[in-house]
């Protein structure tokens, strides 16, 4: 089947996908955008998550038929012309970023939590990311790179206003 959907703000299509196909295989293999990470396949680590339709979800869970018609944005779509997105860049000033293979789920799950709450707690934080497994950093990195995050994005706003 042929699947279409918008990735990342650009029209894609998807040839000879097969019914059981995940949404995960269809953007890393048929669309070229690699960055979404192929862990557990089982939903449990979050190294897949994208947005789909504005709602993070773990793509290895989502049926590629399911996106037709539909927005994804994946962790590749959170950097725009300008450079790389507050989130992005402050897992990489707080050395929050390790082997890699957590880090796109952690950044789009981040930017999520962000969205919706901008000066979350470390609770909040922790609730937030609790899907998303790391092996690496023992996760003190990873909440050092969500409260920068938290505080550019909140210094920038106040700029702006």
């Amino acid at each position: 089947m042929r699947v279409t959907f918008t990735a990342n703000g650009k029209p894609v299509e998807a040839d000879d996908v097969w019914e059981g196909e995940s949404l995960l295989y269809v953007l890393r293999e048929r669309v070229g955008l690699p960055g979404s990470k192929n862990a557990c396949e089982q939903g449990e680590c979050g190294s897949c998550t994208v947005y789909l339709d504005g709602t993070p979800v773990c793509s290895c869970l989502v049926a590629a038929g399911q996106v037709q018609g539909r927005e994804v944005r994946t962790v590749e779509g959170l950097a725009d012309e300008s450079g790389l997105d507050p989130v992005q860049q402050a897992f990489i000033d707080a050395g929050a970023v390790q082997c890699g293979f957590c880090t796109p789920g952690l950044l789009v799950q981040t930017h999520d939590l962000l969205d919706r709450q901008p000066q979350p707690s470390d609770t909040d934080i922790r609730e937030a990311l609790s899907g998303n497994l790391c092996r690496c950093t023992g996760y003190e990195k990873i909440m050092d790179a969500v409260r920068l995050a938290s505080a550019r994005k909140c210094e920038k706003a106040g700029a702006s206003e």
